[in-house]
């Protein structure tokens, strides 16, 4: 009999990646995928009634509010996605005996070290965002044992909106951009994400808790923008600006690195190289 995996916010990036990988997974999964109409997560007693009538498995969360600056502005609309919403899944995941993976963000992290974060580091978000995302992993935590906590970093793929999408309209349209030199993270490839998901609902041996996946080694959004011009046969010119000449309303984490040392122990999950992973994007984004 097959297993049932709800996929909430499946039109997003990572909802599209898993998407795409479904097919070679329908021999042993159901795959009932959904978004904001079809499955209001903010809802309580409409997550209730929507698992008793799916008794999934398996519940992804790919569904967040992601609007960094914009959440300074809509802190209840950011934790009624990121933590109310994040807490009702976890609730209906424990009330059905599911496991239920959460994807959450570096952001947790005020970025104030030379080290890279392991899981069990302090904790301390800078703004509305990663407060919001963080009270998410707390609830879930709290309400279903078997939960799987995956932070993951500077997210992006050949679907919606993301840094390496906006850099190529960028290069088509200017010859010239200023991008931040001074901010280190993991550029995600949301495919690589997806795969790891399905490794960790495939894995025999189950090891729930707080867990970091991204690719690696760091790099700066500066860098990371040299490699996308570098990959797309760009000219455009780049030019490194400090935090301070780029301000934004929301504060960003100045080194969010992290460890990802758990997660190839505990499920031999290897993180890939961020520039292999990026150059695999650009190849589809140019198909």
């Amino acid at each position: 009999m097959k297993k049932k995996i709800i996929v909430t916010g499946s039109n997003g990036q990572l909802g599209n990646c898993i998407k795409k990988i479904a097919p070679s997974f329908e021999l042993d999964y159901e795959f009932v995928f959904t978004d904001s109409k079809t499955l209001d997560i903010t809802d309580d007693n409409f997550v209730t009634n929507f698992f008793a009538e799916e008794k999934p498995d398996f519940c992804i969360n790919a569904s967040a509010y992601t609007a960094v600056d914009l959440a300074e502005q809509e802190k209840e609309k950011a934790f009624a996605v990121n933590a109310d919403g994040v807490e009702n899944l976890a609730k209906a995941c424990a009330d059905h005996e599911a496991v239920f993976i959460h994807v959450s963000t570096d952001y947790v992290f005020d970025g104030d070290t030379n080290l890279d974060y392991s899981e069990d580091d302090f904790t301390n978000p800078i703004g509305v965002y990663g407060e919001s995302k963080l009270a998410g992993e707390e609830r879930a935590i709290d309400a279903n044992p078997k939960t799987v906590i995956l932070r993951t970093s500077w997210l992006y793929s050949e679907f919606n909106k993301n840094f390496v999408k906006t850099m190529l309209n960028l290069f088509s349209q200017k010859d010239e951009l200023g991008i931040v030199g001074d901010q280190y993270g993991q550029p995600t490839n949301a495919n690589d994400l997806g795969e790891a998901i399905m490794e960790i609902i495939e894995s025999p041996e189950k090891e729930f808790g707080v867990f970091h996946f991204s690719n690696y080694p760091e790099t700066t959004w500066f860098h990371f923008a040299e490699k996308i011009a570098e990959f797309s046969k760009s000219s455009v010119k780049l030019n490194s600006l400090t935090t301070e000449q780029y301000p934004t309303p929301a504060k960003r984490p100045k080194r969010s690195t992290m460890c990802l040392d758990k997660i190839e122990n505990s499920y031999q999950i290897e993180p890939k190289h961020w520039e292999n992973s990026l150059e695999d994007c650009i190849e589809i984004l140019k198909s």
